[in-house]
């Protein structure tokens, strides 16, 4: 086990993840504070130790290009405070935080003076943003196109009777209203009818994303209504894709940091995950690009405090994170650890065995999680690098008022 203090700290993992193409950092809440700096840190040496060339996120396209567009100087006069402020789809604390503001901030300057393919990119993997990325795609070929926005209009006009009502949409779309046919006449058009180089290729790979984010959210949005976990695995597989189309659009040898649960980075193989035939985007990278390119980190925590909420689309409120299951990874290492740390596998063997493992979701309850926020896992199969952290604090959504007047210390090393 490695002590975990501050950002030199993190040697002994530069040198364990080599040369691999893909590091991926988990995270077992989406509302810690220690799991979003720590990430930060990571990525940080990562970008200019390694030569990492973006970010990729468990958030909506269309958002994150917008910060993405922000960190690369196209977005003058404006802070990344108030680009996040335009992360309003619930939950929103997730990106809209001060924590991902202060990365923002680091990026715009890490960025100031390079040449536009030099520039770290920010982007989402998600497949949520149906609707948002529809009308995205109309604005760019109003602008750019406007003799091809015909698919785009009959797209928006076919889903326009739900009113941005998913559920409602896929409850029709099983007997007979599916919009499925426009959208991939939507796809189409974009990818035969605009150029994929010159100085607005990333402006034309964010329009062909959006159309491929409506093809997928569409299937995801009907898998929905099946009652299985089809609707995880078209979700798990989407974020794939989109990773392998960042790659490929960044050129030969490009070098991604991916930020999303654990539930999604740590090999599915290696859970109970499995016997349930669900897959995620750490196994699918790793069946890939193989196992010795992609890098998986997970990250836990014994108690603290999270934001989250107790329902689906209700008010966000810092909770009281209880003492870990007896017997878990957390608890054990409590007691051999008791103290922030991190494990490289198979260096730490003793710590490759099978355990509970936390996971915290944006809803949450904890009076409940004892019996029923816990993943089974086999902690060397599912990762390369477990952070543990002892006790963590909740992290500072942008959208409630701050703790103090002044930006909340984003690092726990002061820097």
């Amino acid at each position: 086990m490695y002590k975990l203090r501050n950002s030199k700290d993190l040697d002994a993992m530069l040198d364990h993840i080599g040369d691999r193409r893909i590091v991926m950092l988990g995270e077992a809440s989406h509302g810690t504070h220690e799991f979003y700096t720590w990430r930060t840190a990571i990525s940080k040496r990562l970008i200019a130790e390694k030569g990492f060339n973006f970010i990729a996120v468990e958030g909506d396209w269309p958002d994150c290009y917008g910060l993405n567009c922000f960190i690369k100087g196209h977005r003058s006069g404006l802070s990344a405070q108030a680009v996040l402020q335009g992360f309003d789809r619930w939950p929103t604390w997730m990106w809209a935080n001060w924590e991902v503001a202060a990365l923002g901030g680091w990026l715009l300057s890490h960025n100031d003076g390079l040449a536009e393919e030099k520039k770290i990119g920010f982007y989402g993997l998600d497949v949520y943003s149906l609707w948002d990325s529809m009308r995205a795609i109309l604005d760019y070929l109003g602008k750019e196109h406007p003799d091809a926005v015909g698919p785009a209009r009959q797209a928006i006009s076919c889903f326009e009777p739900f009113e941005g009502n998913e559920q409602l949409y896929a409850r029709h779309a099983l007997s007979d209203h599916s919009c499925r046919d426009k959208v991939l006449a939507l796809l189409q058009q974009i990818r035969t009818g605009t150029p994929d180089d010159g100085p607005g290729r990333e402006a034309v790979f964010n329009a062909e994303q959006n159309a491929l984010v409506a093809v997928n959210a569409e299937t995801y949005y009907r898998s929905m209504m099946q009652f299985d976990n089809e609707s995880w695995n078209v979700r798990d597989t989407h974020m794939m894709q989109t990773l392998e189309r960042l790659l490929d659009f960044h050129g030969n040898g490009s070098k991604a940091i991916v930020w999303a649960h654990n539930t999604h980075i740590g090999d599915a193989r290696a859970t109970d995950m499995a016997r349930a035939g669900m897959v995620n985007l750490g196994q699918l990278a790793r069946e890939a690009y193989g196992i010795n390119q992609v890098y998986l980190a997970g990250f836990g925590a014994f108690s603290g405090t999270v934001i989250a909420a107790t329902e689906w689309g209700e008010t966000m409120k810092e909770m009281q994170v209880p003492k870990a299951r007896k017997n878990s990874i957390e608890e054990q290492l409590h007691h051999a650890a008791g103290e922030d740390r991190y494990l490289l596998f198979p260096e730490d063997s003793e710590w490759e065995g099978t355990y509970d493992h936390r996971a915290i979701g944006v809803v949450y309850e904890p009076s409940r999680e004892h019996y029923r926020n816990y993943v089974t896992s086999g902690m060397g199969r599912r990762y390369d690098a477990f952070f543990y952290f002892d006790k963590t604090r909740a992290l500072h959504p942008l959208h409630l008022r701050p703790h103090t007047d002044k930006i909340p210390e984003t690092y726990p090393f002061g820097v």
